[in-house]
This record gives structure tokens, C-alpha cells and sequence, in this order.
């Protein structure tokens, strides 16, 4: 049974940092891209940032500079890094697992961010 486990969020102030995580089980995690989505009340689920199975990052322009993903293979998790946080940040956020050919994708349940001004 595949399941990925985020853990990390909460409420925190402007300014402040927070570090998601996101454990997965039952894939082979290393042959896998891994991203972060968050979806705010009223919009679309957007990408925040993604990392390719040899750790190349990609990030959305909204967070870049703030944002930092990672990941352990051993430890089959990825992480999120959110520094200098914004109010604009306050969305569920949701790790992603995907391969390539055939496509496959995994979603987490999601864990709540709120940034207060």
C-alpha cells in the first residue's frame, strides 16, 4: 500500500519558517520525482516546487528564495524548507510522487499552513 505522510505544517506569524515533511512508504522512492503542491480555499491546486530522482530542484516564482526542497533517499522523505513566510503562503499543502512512463502519481492527505499577518 503506497501511502505519503506530510507532517510539518501549522500556524505560524509572518516572517517566520516552517519545514514540511513528507514520508513515503511502499514505492521505490528514489525512482521518483518528488513536488509539493498547496491548494488556498477558492483556487486551483498550483506546483510550489519540485525535485527530480538526482535532486535538480525547480520552483515556483512565487517562492523562490524563500523555498527549499530536498530530499533523503534512505529516508525515503522529502522535505520543504519555508523561510520568511507570507500570509499569500496560507494553503493546504500536499506532497506528490510521481513517475514517469507509465505515468504514475501518488498524493498525500495534505497538512494545513497558515501565515497570519
Amino acid at each position: 500500500q503506497v501511502q505519503l505522510v506530510e507532517s510539518g505544517g501549522g500556524l505560524v506569524q509572518s516572517g517566520e519558517s516552517l519545514r514540511l515533511s513528507c514520508a513515503a512508504s511502499g514505492i521505490r522512492f528514489g525512482i521518483y520525482a518528488m513536488g509539493w503542491y498547496r491548494q488556498a480555499p477558492g483556487s486551483q491546486r498550483e506546483l510550489v516546487a519540485s525535485i527530480t530522482r538526482d535532486g535538480s530542484p525547480n520552483y515556483a516564482d512565487s517562492v523562490k528564495g524563500r523555498f527549499t526542497i530536498s530530499r533523503d533517499n534512505a529516508k525515503n522523505t522529502v522535505y520543504l524548507q519555508m523561510n520568511n513566510l507570507k500570509p499569500e503562503d496560507t494553503a493546504v499543502y500536499y506532497c506528490n510522487a510521481k513517475y514517469v512512463n507509465p505515468t504514475i502519481v501518488y498524493w498525500g492527505q495534505g497538512t494545513q499552513v497558515t501565515v497570519s499577518s
